[in-house]
């Protein structure tokens, strides 16, 4: 069994300014420290006429088998939307919608390795037929690490691919598992950013008659996923990759407390967090895909500070404006607000800097 090695810290930045008003109603401003109580009546259009927003969510669709059926998504509606809601850049990955793909590529085999590649050069391409609108987060077939690692390599040496995408789990495996070590250890080497979406698994489909698996089970994936790169000490052994969780994290910023008072007792666990779990997930940075409303901003802006969190919009999956349209009413000052649509993204991706 693969064990990680805990190694170097690394320091949190200070919590920036911007409330959220709209809890005042509710009672529940009491919930934000008090340096977020600031810039409260902002609006996202005094920012800026056109933020140009840096969408760090975004799916592209393949043509054929990859992009799965009845694939009506085009990159002519991606920029539509995009020029609409003041999104100069889309960073793409693979959409979970290509839930055959997406099987085939988990199952392993050279079918999922070319399906990966052919995923992979359609976005390098969308990249490079539009230059400035599109980067790639790389797909790799990761139930394989023998050819993880070949995808790894071809995406940043070849593609130049700006980071990786992941699924919280591959089915019956999460991400922590100690199988995908050698994957994050390369991944840590070239000291990369990964984002990490979550999907639905095996485990948990259907369990609530009538309510979809995307209602609920999605966010607490996110949350288990997480929970298996910190037991199997994934997050310590690799400190020089930046992961960026989707939708405000799902309900991990809500039950981050409740993780690490669980977290499992004794040397060899305790020896994978050597800073403590809260250090771990204060470490991580966020996207805000349909998930502006006042409850999960509140919840992740208690966890980690407005440097750490980005714009995000989940399209097609979900219209932009389900994350954009909440916003203008979210009291985040507009420095905060400046960094979330575009500067934050800025620091890790300097390439997209204006």
């Amino acid at each position: 069994m693969h064990i990680y090695r805990p190694r170097g810290q690394a320091s949190r930045r200070e919590v920036l300014g911007g409330a959220l008003k709209t809890l005042a109603a509710a009672g529940s401003v009491a919930l934000l420290p008090n340096s977020l109580l600031r810039g409260q009546n902002a609006k996202p259009g005094a920012v800026a006429a056109n933020p140009r927003r840096i969408d760090l969510h975004h799916h592209h669709r393949p043509p054929g088998e990859v992009g799965g059926p009845n694939n009506k998504w085009t990159p002519a509606a991606s920029i539509e939307q995009m020029d609409k809601y003041g999104i100069a850049t889309a960073l793409v990955s693979l959409s979970q919608v290509a839930t055959l793909a997406l099987s085939t590529i988990y199952a392993g085999g050279e079918k999922g390795r070319s399906l990966t590649r052919s995923a992979n050069e359609y976005g390098a391409k969308l990249a490079q037929d539009y230059p400035g609108r599109f980067g790639l987060f790389a797909s790799v077939p990761l139930p394989d690490p023998e050819g993880s690692l070949r995808e790894i390599e071809y995406a940043f040496d070849v593609l130049k691919a700006d980071g990786i995408g992941l699924y919280t789990n591959t089915g019956d495996k999460w991400l922590g598992d100690p199988q995908f070590a050698p994957v994050f250890d390369e991944l840590n080497l070239r000291k990369a950013v990964v984002f990490i979406h979550p999907i639905v698994p095996n485990c948990c489909r259907g369990l609530i008659e009538g309510v979809s698996d995307f209602a609920l089970e999605i966010d607490f994936d996110m949350a288990r996923g997480i929970t298996s790169m910190l037991v199997n000490g994934t997050f310590s052994h690799c400190p020089n990759i930046t992961f960026i969780l989707a939708h405000s994290g799902g309900t991990l910023p809500v039950l981050a407390g409740r993780i690490k008072d669980r977290y499992p007792k004794g040397k060899v666990f305790e020896d994978r967090v050597p800073h403590g779990v809260l250090y771990e997930l204060k470490r991580l940075h966020f996207e805000v895909a349909h998930a502006t409303f006042p409850e999960p901003l509140a919840a992740l802006l208690k966890l980690v500070p407005p440097a750490q969190v980005h714009f995000g919009t989940d399209y097609p999956a979900e219209p932009i404006a389900s994350t954009v349209d909440n916003l203008p009413d979210s009291g985040l000052s507009a420095d905060v607000l400046r960094g979330i649509n575009r500067g934050n993204a800025e620091r890790l991706f300097p390439r997209f800097k204006a």
